[in-house]
């Protein structure tokens, strides 16, 4: 394939910032693919030729990772190799989330409503199961119990797919997207007229607003997906390479789940930050 072929994933680890460019450029091609071929159902098709773009560079990292686990003497210089792949994927994430959200707000009203239908129903029904519920432990573990379903079904796709888990993540960057967008053409209007911007700069000073209301608590909830992710990967690939039961194998296994844990953590820290931190900043 000749676009992933523009950065090699052993090196993307070394500067990961240039895997957001790379995930602009995929997302931007599968908008305008979507578009042109499948017009009406473009909400889905759109998730999935950015999913399809994404998962030979995201194997290869999967794929890297793995045998970094064989290598590994101590578990503290696994868990720094990790983050490495780590902050790759969480590039690759936001460049999603931007190019998304820009089309969704340059776009035609008309064109938008169809490209983004499945998502913006996707918000609603989010916003109206959250309805009755105030602010407080209830709250928290009710966002945590949501959040953990998305982890267990990322670390399912991982595993039973080898890359999979960015079909989940993929989808999630084109929901928080439609959030962002909306919000950007809700609140464009008042804030350039009360702020005094001009249209472009307030474009760009609503649009940064925007994402940094749902990255605040997302960028940690999607550390934890992808860290699951990632988890669910590398047992795949290990069954793969390795007899199962082998030194190897359990070595592979146990590092995981030491994955999963640190997932689990992170998913109960972002539910805190949701729900205590983000509306006081927002």
């Amino acid at each position: 394939m000749v676009i992933e072929s523009l950065i090699n994933p052993k090196k993307a680890e070394g500067r990961p910032w240039e895997m957001f460019f790379l995930g602009l450029l995929y997302a931007s091609i599968a908008v305008f693919l979507s578009l042109w071929i499948f017009r009406d159902y473009s909400s889905l098709v759109m998730v999935f030729l950015t999913v399809f773009a994404s998962i030979p560079v995201v194997y290869m990292l999967i794929a890297m990772e793995e045998e970094k686990d064989v290598r590994a003497k101590s578990e503290g210089s696994l868990l720094k190799e990790h983050s490495k792949a780590l902050a790759v994927l969480i590039f690759l994430f936001l460049g999603y989330v931007v190019a998304f959200s820009a089309w969704f707000v340059l776009l035609p009203q008309e064109t938008v409503q169809n490209m983004f239908s499945v998502q913006l129903e996707t918000i609603r029904s989010i916003n109206a199961g959250v309805v009755g519920f105030s602010v407080g432990s209830d709250f928290v573990m009710q966002i945590f119990s949501n959040n953990l379903k998305v982890m267990v079904f990322c670390l399912m796709f991982a595993f039973l797919f080898g890359a999979g888990a960015i079909f989940i993540l993929t989808w999630n960057a084109s929901v928080i997207a439609a959030a962002v967008g909306s919000f950007v053409k809700n609140n464009i209007t008042n804030y350039t007229h009360y702020a005094g911007l001009g249209k472009l700069t307030g474009y760009f000073h609503v649009g940064t607003i925007g994402l940094m209301r749902y990255m605040v608590h997302g960028i940690p909830e999607i550390l934890a997906y992808f860290t699951a992710g990632l988890a669910g990967g590398i047992i795949s690939v290990a069954v793969i390479r390795h007899e199962f039961g082998s030194d190897k194998f359990k070595k592979i296994v146990f590092d995981s789940l030491d994955l999963i844990v640190i997932a689990i953590l992170v998913l109960f820290v972002a539910a805190l930050m949701e729900v205590f931190i983000t509306p006081i900043l927002f």
